[in-house]
């Protein structure tokens, strides 16, 4: 529960039914590629020199990664993210880009995130199967009804 509490209004759910619907809103304006590695361009933000994009083949528009995707990335072409993360974007940048154009396994599998800006949540391999968040809410809800007091089981927030 203590986690719950440090999480901003925003990610606070006062039930299961609104976490459902937030994650599966979240799912429906997410997709998965497999792109080549070699084609992923990596640029420094002209307006934010702390925060890199991901420019891939046919996308739209840049991806800015989350430190989750960042992380996997980095370990995806043996850097240590910790390290990468206190060097500006820029010489992080050229590190990630010698990387990916050499990266021996070709592909790679992302997930994005439209909402206001597109954002890469994770970076797998091209095998990798996903399970959405909406699907793991709908396998507790079939135990824990909508959490707010129609089972034992309550969301954090509703505890009395």
């Amino acid at each position: 529960s203590s986690e719950w509490f440090n999480r901003p209004d925003d990610e606070r759910y006062l039930s299961l039914d609104d976490l459902w619907a937030s994650v599966k809103a979240r799912s429906e304006r997410s997709t998965s590629r497999i792109v080549e590695t070699a084609k992923i361009h990596v640029e420094a933000s002209r307006d934010n020199s702390e925060r890199l994009q991901l420019i891939l083949p046919k996308a739209d528009a840049p991806l800015a990664p989350t430190h989750w995707a960042f992380g996997q990335l980095a370990s995806l072409v043996g850097a240590p993210a910790s390290y990468l993360r206190q060097l500006p974007a820029p010489l992080a940048g050229i590190n990630l880009q010698y990387g990916l154009s050499g990266h021996r396994a070709e592909q790679i599998k992302t997930f994005e995130t439209e909402d206001g800006r597109t954002e890469l949540r994770a970076v797998t391999g091209p095998d990798y199967g996903r399970i959405y968040d909406h699907e793991l809410v709908e396998a507790v809800q079939r135990i824990a009804g909508n959490g707010t007091g129609d089972t034992r089981w309550k969301v954090p927030g509703t505890l009395d």
